[in-house]
């Protein structure tokens, strides 16, 4: 048969026997015989699978079955270098496992998340895809288990509750680094980047949403970029346990089936093949049993969402208005707000990034109780952690990028209203406590407040202080001390 890597569906047309009027052909498991779609390269697990699964439209994510791919084409060139299959067997799967990693094969990948909760029918269905995708380019007959079997070959020294943790791990920490890390560095270079260009802008803090001291908007940002970074930090160090692999464990972590030295070889070939440093884990059966490197990345996810809420909803607290809100920040205006008030322009990237945070602490309880369901020697709640993990990095990154491009880079100052602000606070009185105590410093704020009077004026009323000494000591700029106001 011809190679149909570009065009990955198989013509009915061309395939030579078994194929019936219904446009399916018959493949053969342990329970016996089930039609399959002939255009299709999975078989028969796979497709019992769709059938007593059929719950809702979540499939499990794509960038698994791209790990997947790393996975067994790793497991073939280790079986192939010590001998268990041969070299020509193991380059042909070995190709289609790219094929898998490239995307190539994705409509082939049709399983729901709610399914078996050790991944036994995610893993049938890569080594059905592999197995018959390589019988083609072999020239055999699709569905008839030669000269590739998906058990025996594809799944050589591996066991579904193995080699799914280590494809969940594999995909979680490339996807954190390659997809998550750079869009979040990204946004906090653009908080720093503001931060430093308003340094010196003295703003009216605020602290239980009343009036505070000032400090500069600089500084005000300078705080979100920290908190980004440290967030950042708790991410990073929260990948350290995807590094270690289950593969070697099979079943339930003894290595039975498992040549001796294979969790280490393919551990290594993991880490060649991904240039990260995946190790084999220690102990397999807690590799196996639970899922707690999976909890704690998810817990640097939350840590992550935690902060970009408050960065949202302050900058949409401080957007507030236009005339009868805070309205200190003007926000990119991308879309039109309301469908009956002309002209409202609402903080739409505010928005987004609070529901993405929001439904990321709610995948985070989903996978910490879940974590906690490994009874015995498996944990079999893998796909919906899985799912749940990668939504809330795929969320975050994409949420990051927009908030970063649509609403952050392009915000402005209003610096009419923030002047407006400072000159009318009556919290500038703090400055006189040193001078005159804290008692009478109230009882000028009280002044000012219940007679509505300047700062100034409720000062001078007082008799505590004059003109000159309330000039000296009542100086916003003077107020907001040194702290970092940049990057």
């Amino acid at each position: 048969m011809t190679d149909t890597a570009a065009h990955p569906a198989m013509p009915i047309a061309s395939l030579p026997v078994g194929i019936d009027a219904h446009g399916t052909r018959t493949e053969q498991d342990s329970m016996g015989s089930i039609a399959v779609p002939a255009d299709r390269y999975w078989g028969a697990q796979t497709q019992r699978s769709l059938v007593h699964f059929s719950i809702g439209t979540d499939r499990m994510p794509l960038p698994l079955y791209h790990a997947y791919g790393i996975v067994k084409k790793a497991a073939a060139q280790v079986n192939a270098a010590e001998g268990r299959i041969p070299q020509w067997k193991a380059d042909l799967i070995a190709r289609v496992a790219d094929e898998v990693t490239a995307g190539a094969l994705d409509e082939h990948f049709p399983l729901s998340v709610w399914q078996t909760g050790s991944g036994t029918q995610t893993n049938m269905n890569v080594n059905e895809v592999i197995a018959n995708r390589a019988i083609q380019l072999a020239g055999g007959v699709i569905g008839s288990k030669t000269p590739v079997h998906p058990n025996d070959d594809v799944n050589m020294g591996q066991s579904s509750n193995d080699s799914f943790p280590t494809a969940m791990h594999v995909v979680t920490l490339l996807e954190i680094e390659n997809r998550l890390l750079p869009r979040l560095e990204e946004l906090a270079e653009a908080l720093a980047t503001k931060a430093t260009e308003w340094k010196d802008v003295v703003k009216i803090g605020r602290t239980h949403l009343q009036d505070a001291v000032p400090l500069t908007v600089g500084q005000e940002w300078s705080g979100w970029v920290q908190m980004l970074r440290d967030a950042l930090d708790v991410l990073k160090n929260a990948r350290t346990g995807l590094f270690e692999l289950a593969a070697g464990g099979t079943a339930v972590g003894t290595g039975l089936n498992a040549p001796p030295g294979f969790s280490q070889a393919i551990a290594e070939r993991i880490a060649t093949l991904t240039g990260r440093p995946f190790v084999t884990a220690p102990n397999k059966f807690a590799a196996l049993a639970g899922l707690d490197a999976m909890a704690r990345a998810s817990a640097g996810l939350r840590a992550v969402a935690i902060v970009l809420l408050k960065i949202a909803n302050d900058m949409r607290w401080l957007a507030s208005g236009p005339r009868c809100g805070l309205g200190e920040l003007l926000l990119p205006e991308n879309e039109p707000g309301s469908s009956i008030m002309p002209g409202k322009v609402n903080p739409t990237q505010c928005e987004a990034l609070v529901m993405i945070a929001t439904q990321v602490l709610g995948h985070d309880n989903t996978i910490a109780f879940a974590a906690s369901q490994g009874q015995l020697d498996l944990n079999v709640m893998r796909p919906v952690i899985l799912a749940n993990c990668l939504h809330s990095i795929r969320i975050l990154a994409d949420g990051c990028h927009n908030f970063r491009i649509f609403s952050v880079e392009g915000t402005r100052l209003n610096r009419a209203r923030i002047e407006r602000y400072v000159a009318g606070s009556v919290m500038l009185v703090t400055a006189l406590s040193p001078a005159i105590g804290y008692d009478k410093a109230a009882q000028i704020a009280h002044i000012a407040l219940q007679e509505d009077l300047s700062l100034k004026d409720a000062a001078l009323k007082s008799g505590y202080v004059d003109a000159a000494t309330f000039e000296r000591l009542v100086n916003p700029l003077d107020m907001v001390g040194h702290g970092t106001a940049g990057a």
